[in-house]
């Protein structure tokens, strides 16, 4: 039986139970296979997302944006300065306002309250596009990605190998919900919030999974998946030649990759830096995925879009 999403924001991965992030991935294979068919599907047809951008995005932008518009409907954008979230007028005020205009709330931010407090105060969705804390948009696409290339879900192992930032938190919350086991591989000092890694084990087990940190390579033996960000992320330039040097042993790359299963895929969620976390040469690999992961950042999220307006 379908699991009904309507009407229902998405601030964590962590909101939303197992069989409601497997509707979300049902619906995106649906969606994705009708449109290379060519099939249209006007679902939101008459419906208005408002995108609310503190931090600049390629894939965010458009995926949102090509999706509502094959979907039916209009998105409209909203750059760093046109609102000024949080400091021209309160961030309540602009949740009521934009509830009574539009029907779907999707907002990239720096703080993590700032979604938080949309989500509180609007009466329509609210989407995470993307905070400091988490990611959950992008980990949707991710697992759409990994369904693909390996099949069920349950008991896959994915490693996750450079800073502890929000990829990792929802890429934890993520694997948890749907049963496949993870480690977070980071230096030193770097590790995903310990309140975080603690929740994610704890909804792991109730799904029959591990999820753990460590700083010990060896976390990446036996991975079918291994996923890599970018080590210093927006608000964090002044730290980048730092990173590198303490994060250098933590690089994808063949090396790294002959820990892992040889059936291993290697996932990033870009914009990615060549010859820091990743070499060019591992991210030509044929076992790379990457832009198949960007493709599916617009299906994945079609689908959560078309969900949520029930």
């Amino acid at each position: 039986m379908a699991v009904s999403l309507k009407g229902r924001s998405l601030v964590s991965l962590k909101d939303f139970t197992r069989e409601g992030i497997l509707e979300i991935l049902r619906t995106a294979d649906t969606l994705k296979l009708e449109r290379f068919r060519g099939h249209t599907h006007p679902l939101l047809a008459g419906k208005t997302l408002a995108m609310i951008f503190q931090k600049p995005s390629l894939r965010t932008r458009v995926s949102f944006e090509a999706g509502m518009t094959q979907l039916g409907g209009h998105a409209i954008y909203l750059s760093p300065t046109d609102i000024s979230i949080g400091q021209r007028e309160p961030t309540e005020d602009i949740a009521k306002v934009l509830s009574r205009y539009c029907d779907i709330i999707m907002a990239r931010t720096f703080g993590h309250d700032i979604v938080v407090d949309l989500a509180t105060h609007a009466t329509v969705p609210v989407i995470n596009g993307l905070s400091d804390e988490e990611h959950p948009c992008q980990v949707l696409a991710d697992l759409q990605t990994i369904g693909e290339k390996k099949g069920p879900l349950d008991g896959l192992k994915l490693a996750y190998v450079g800073d502890g930032n929000n990829m990792t938190h929802s890429l934890m919350f993520g694997c948890a919900s749907v049963g496949m086991n993870m480690t977070a591989v980071t230096p030193p000092d770097y590790e995903p919030v310990a309140s975080i890694c603690k929740q994610a084990a704890t909804l792991g087990m109730e799904n029959d999974c591990t999820i753990e940190a460590t700083t010990d390579l060896d976390g990446v033996s036996d991975a079918d998946v291994i996923y890599t960000d970018t080590w210093a992320s927006m608000g964090q330039e002044a730290e980048a030649a730092e990173r590198r040097e303490l994060f250098k042993d933590y690089q994808v790359n063949a090396k790294l990759m002959a820990l892992a299963k040889p059936s291993a895929i290697i996932m990033h969620c870009l914009p990615a830096h060549y010859g820091e976390e990743i070499d060019f040469e591992t991210s030509r690999h044929r076992n790379c995925v990457i832009f198949d992961q960007a493709e599916n950042r617009l299906h994945a999220q079609k689908a959560l879009m078309v969900l949520l307006a029930g």
